[in-house]
């Protein structure tokens, strides 16, 4: 006689054959815990269901181990497990087939979605086109001979230069006389002791004080006209 389908073994037996695979009671009873089945009960089904015929059991040592009837199965043949094979590649043909659709449907989502709204490209042509503006208002200043930099702005600039210009001057004349002190008396050749100390002179990297003093001179005798912006 069948179990009901409510019962403890029903339950456990179509466990079993749904796994069609080696189970000892400890699995059955972590498996089916949704149907709040002590192991107790369920230890009692498969021994039941062992003896009954309606699974198949092995003994290893004090434990045992339960495997679904096979002979309640169809087992293919080679043709039918030929078919199968055949069948199944197709299936993976088809699914990789419609990865490939859904990778491309999603890659124009995305792309669509990077795309501006009528909206935004609107408000960006209207941004773009007041700073056309803005720079081509300059650039009409700039040709007409008008020098956008506010005075006070450009007496600052002058200012820090010009005291630069002085310490570096001061910390010139500094080093020049502590030098004259130090080898005076020396009898190294002055070429050689400089390179050993790794003294750098203004003329070894490229530099001139007097250059840029130069500069600042006819910078201020230069007439210039000014806008205040």
């Amino acid at each position: 006689m069948a179990p009901k389908s409510d019962s403890a073994e029903a339950i456990v037996l179509n466990f079993v054959n749904e796994q069609n695979r080696p189970l000892n009671s400890q699995n059955v009873a972590d498996s089916l815990q949704k149907f709040n089945l002590k192991k107790a009960a369920i230890q009692k089904a498969l021994d039941n269901l062992a003896d009954n015929g309606r699974i198949s059991f092995k003994e290893y040592g004090k434990q045992k181990i339960y495997l679904a009837r096979q002979d309640q199965f169809n087992i293919p043949n080679n043709d039918e497990l030929n078919q199968m094979k055949e069948e199944n590649a197709k299936l993976q043909q088809q699914l990789q087939e419609q990865k490939k659709a859904i990778n491309e449907v999603e890659g124009e989502i995305k792309t669509l979605q990077s795309n501006l709204t009528l909206e935004q490209i609107c408000d960006k042509d209207a941004k773009l086109r007041k700073e056309v503006k803005e720079m081509e208002e300059k650039l009409d200043k700039l040709r007409g001979g008008v020098t956008l930099v506010r005075p006070e702005d450009r007496k600052a600039v002058e200012d820090m230069v010009s005291e630069k210009l002085t310490q570096w001057r001061r910390r010139k004349r500094m080093f020049k006389d502590l030098w004259d002190a130090i080898t005076e008396n020396s009898p190294k050749d002055l070429k050689e002791f400089k390179e050993e100390l790794g003294i750098e002179y203004d003329e070894d990297v490229g530099v001139s004080l007097q250059s840029y003093s130069d500069l600042m001179q006819r910078d201020k005798k230069r007439p210039r006209g000014y806008r205040c912006l």
